[in-house]
């Protein structure tokens, strides 16, 4: 369109001290929940160090820590760890949707919707009271792997298990998504993996648990904003990234060809995936705890195939770059191990951050403050309308 006598040129954005792309370094809120440590301890689930969670506790007792406040004493963990497995069953809507999945759909998508129809079905959908959302906060934990596993299998054209009535929410889960062995190998990946749902269970205000608190501050129901949270979680940028080095460590193929695969990924300037973190510039201290895992595991399976690639990956990372493997590096060798899908990796991830974003919902409405930043306006300069017939 040519210019008009009454356009005048755009004018460049003014420079604004308090803009920030991609709001980083940003403070927007507060919170009591989780702590990003740049010490040794590297994160704290409030206060406590996420080393000491791993090592000591059970997924159960860090779920109740991060939605309760505190850590529960015997009584209130077992009270807790029943309620998860009493709710473990799905939703009879819910399983009708589940029998209506077809081949090639999206793992994250389906997670999404999904988690619409618990909201449907939820008994107390309605009430946004705090002691309502914990209660369906505890239900939605519960019911998560279940949805995840049984639509995988559905898709793949099998019949879904049943959810074990007994066991802790990792075994439970393990045996849902790879099936769980009885012997000490099957003990040691249960441990392996309840210790990932603890790493991944919780980290600030990333992308999703923003996206949960935005959506939590318009003071819509929790399974609306775990929604929110779990469709941004389904981005690239966000989620995946454990599910790409799964694929990442399959096409190096051989620990001898980590060199060379790794010269060729740098030399056409593509991203070698787990490296590097937004925030934790130092190095992620879950990666230790969970590369410490990995390599037991692979000790225990007498396969040490996949840990020998990783480790040797990550040693030349830090020598030509100077990058060091974040959580979701070690994480994929234990999930390969476990023999976990690659395409549940990021729906597993949401079995564990359920616990996150509900706790985050939760303070969010606790004292609640709609969050509405300002844009820094780069668009044209003010111009006079022009009538229809003026315009060329």
């Amino acid at each position: 369109m040519n210019q008009t006598m009454h356009e005048q040129p755009a004018t460049k954005a003014p420079v604004h001290p308090d803009y920030s792309p991609g709001l980083e370094g940003v403070i927007a809120g507060e919170s009591a929940i989780c702590q990003v440590d740049e010490g040794e301890a590297g994160l704290r689930y409030r206060g406590y160090a996420i080393g000491d969670l791993a090592e000591r506790c059970s997924f159960e007792e860090v779920a109740y820590l991060l939605l309760f406040g505190r850590l529960p004493t015997g009584a209130e963990l077992a009270e807790f760890s029943q309620s998860l497995q009493r709710h473990r069953s799905l939703p009879h809507q819910v399983r009708r949707f589940m029998d209506s999945l077809r081949p090639g759909m999206h793992q994250m998508d389906v997670l999404r919707t999904g988690i619409s129809l618990l909201g449907l079905s939820d008994p107390e959908a309605q009430d946004g009271s705090r002691e309502a959302n914990l209660r369906k906060s505890v239900r939605l934990l519960a019911q998560i792997p279940e949805l995840i596993a049984g639509s995988y299998q559905v898709m793949a054209g099998r019949k879904p298990m049943e959810p074990d009535r007994e066991g802790s929410f990792a075994e439970n889960l393990l045996n849902l998504v790879a099936g769980r062995r009885q012997d000490d190998l099957g003990a040691a990946m249960a441990q392996a993996l309840n210790v990932s749902l603890i790493l991944y269970a919780e980290h600030e205000f990333n992308a999703s648990t923003f996206a949960a608190r935005v959506t939590a501050s318009t003071l819509t129901d929790l399974h609306g904003a775990v929604t929110a949270a779990v469709a941004t979680l389904k981005g690239p940028l966000h989620g995946g990234a454990n599910e790409a080095v799964a694929a990442m460590l399959i096409e190096i193929g051989r620990p001898e060809h980590v060199a060379f695969w790794l010269r060729e990924t740098l030399a056409h300037k593509r991203r070698v995936m787990g490296f590097g973190h937004r925030v934790l510039r130092q190095g992620d201290a879950r990666s230790a705890i969970i590369q410490r895992h990995a390599e037991r595991l692979s000790d225990l399976c007498g396969d040490r195939h996949w840990y020998q690639i990783a480790a040797t990956l990550d040693r030349l990372m830090l020598e030509q770059k100077g990058l060091r493997p974040n959580l979701d590096f070690y994480t994929a060798v234990a999930y390969l191990l476990m023999g976990i899908p690659s395409e549940l990796s990021t729906p597993l991830f949401v079995c564990s951050r359920i616990t996150g974003w509900c706790a985050h919902v939760i303070e969010q409405q606790d004292h609640n403050r709609l969050i509405r930043p300002r844009a820094l306006y780069t668009g044209p300069a003010p111009k006079a309308y022009d009538p229809l017939e003026q315009r060329t």
